[in-house]
């Protein structure tokens, strides 16, 4: 019998995801997100990734910036699942680093601030929503 992977074997095993992976090893959240959850994980690709400005995830990957980075990871986490027939657009939902994203739903599309859930894999310890987007967290005042 073959065991459902957790969230973190979800992205180690997806092609699309590498960047991610990158960025969980290096703020050291392996350990974290491999525990019993649950979890919800939003999970930029590596095109999200590529998207941002010309050289932040080669700074964020620095070892000085592991807090940062750690930040805008943990703003991709919630705690407890939350499959999308669970999510009502304008739900706010606390994630793990202490800041809010906000759920929009619209012609049956959903998105988290604004990053579109793009697929979603069931994972052993929550689930993985993949999204087209890296969503950072705002800035503390």
């Amino acid at each position: 019998d073959e065991s459902k992977p957790n969230v973190v074997k979800v992205a180690i095993g997806s092609k699309d995801h590498t960047t991610l992976v990158a960025a969980v090893q290096a703020a050291d959240l392996v350990n974290a997100l491999s525990n019993n959850g649950p979890f919800t994980v939003f999970a930029p690709t590596n095109e999200a990734f590529n998207a941002l400005p010309a050289g932040t995830v080669e700074g964020l990957l620095k070892p000085e910036k592991k807090e940062a980075l750690a930040d805008i990871l943990q703003y991709h986490v919630f705690v407890g699942v939350l499959t999308t027939e669970y999510l009502q657009d304008g739900q706010v939902i606390g994630m793990v680093n202490g800041s809010n994203a906000t759920i929009h739903v619209k012609d049956g599309k959903f998105m988290i601030n604004d990053a579109h859930i793009v697929a979603s894999v069931p994972a052993s310890n929550g689930i993985v929503h993949v999204i087209d987007k890296v969503i950072l967290p705002p800035a503390n005042n």
